[in-house]
């Protein structure tokens, strides 16, 4: 098995439970990996949501370093539209200056919310000075790259300056994306996990390693693991993708029928269509599911998969990820 596995926690907060028991399940579980031998364990950020507990990726990093010791800890990911590129180096410069090799900055296209949170979190911002999320990436690569040329007088960097800066990583479901990253020097992470297109999975992972001199990239995938098969199957049953899409470009993947037409309410579309995404979750008893990453990472090359398991209860969720890791490790 010539690969590793890291993780992806959003954070869920299961019925009838507070977002204080969900992010402490969520440390619990950075803990729980990092004795497993998960590689890294990443972070989501998601705004104005009773469903999930995570919208400052950046402060539960810091947490979560704070009670780790090998895990390398990262946002999966940062949302970048949000914010100014030179705050966001700042950020995970302090981070990686306090846990040197053990920090990784991810980076999404997607608002992370709705447009309600959207608005609010960018009120005041100059949309035409931002510019494009392909400029606000570069920006960001310059603010990350920048070292002191002179004698500091009158010179802007973002420091801290660590000794050993985070780990970059494109988040992105798509072939233009994995051309961005690799123009930009970035690692790619094909979001499998919410566009289960092998189509375009294939043709992203090629136009990234063809345009990176040969690098490759990981890949976050879905993955339920379960006793037996059917448990794994009835547990996946309810997982589904919409995407909402416009002729004015406006694009947002959701989990519900529910939270996309709270989009287009929010939004104020009236041209629209709902569609759903093609799911690709990997399922069955642990074999199973590694049987179907061993196919991927003989197929593509995938040397690091991203697994996020979707599901709202901590106690399965736990046991799908032990599971997983307890395969592995007997057949590593």
């Amino acid at each position: 098995m010539a690969y590793r596995l890291s993780l992806l926690d959003k954070s869920p907060i299961a019925d009838g439970e507070s977002a204080a028991q969900a992010l402490a399940r969520t440390v619990a579980l950075a803990k729980q990996a990092e004795a497993w031998g998960f590689h890294r364990f990443w972070v989501a950020e998601h705004h104005n949501s009773a469903a999930l507990a995570g919208p400052s990726p950046e402060l539960l990093i810091a947490w979560i370093l704070a009670q780790t010791r090998t895990l390398r800890v990262g946002a999966g990911g940062v949302m970048l539209q949000h914010y100014s590129p030179y705050k966001v180096a700042e950020n995970f410069n302090l981070l990686a200056s306090l846990a040197p090799g053990r920090v990784d900055l991810g980076v999404g296209k997607a608002p992370g919310g709705l447009p309600l949170s959207t608005r609010a979190l960018q009120q005041g911002v100059n949309a035409a000075e931002k510019g494009d999320f392909a400029h606000q990436l570069g920006q960001l690569t310059q603010w990350l790259d920048a070292t002191p040329a002179g004698d500091g007088r009158d010179e802007l960097l973002a420091t801290p300056l660590p000794p050993a800066p985070a780990q970059r990583f494109l988040l992105g479901a798509s072939e233009g994306s994995a051309q961005l990253a690799a123009r930009l020097g970035w690692q790619f992470v094909f979001a499998a996990h919410l566009n289960g297109s092998e189509t375009d999975l294939a043709a992203a992972l090629a136009a990234y390693h063809t345009h990176s001199n040969g690098r490759r990239a990981l890949v976050a995938v879905q993955a339920i693991a379960a006793a037996t098969a059917a448990e794994a199957a009835q547990l996946a049953a309810d997982l589904q993708h919409y995407r909402v899409s416009s002729p004015q470009g406006q694009s947002v993947t959701v989990a519900s029928v529910e939270q996309a037409e709270a989009y287009v309410r929010q939004a104020g579309i009236t041209d629209y269509q709902i569609e759903p995404r093609q799911s690709a979750t990997l399922k069955g008893t642990a074999a199973d599911v590694h049987a179907q990453l061993d196919h991927l990472h003989q197929r593509y090359g995938i040397e690091e998969f991203i697994i996020d398991t979707p599901l709202s209860d901590g106690d399965t969720r736990f046991t799908s990820l032990e599971l997983l890791a307890a395969h592995q490790q007997v057949t590593a």
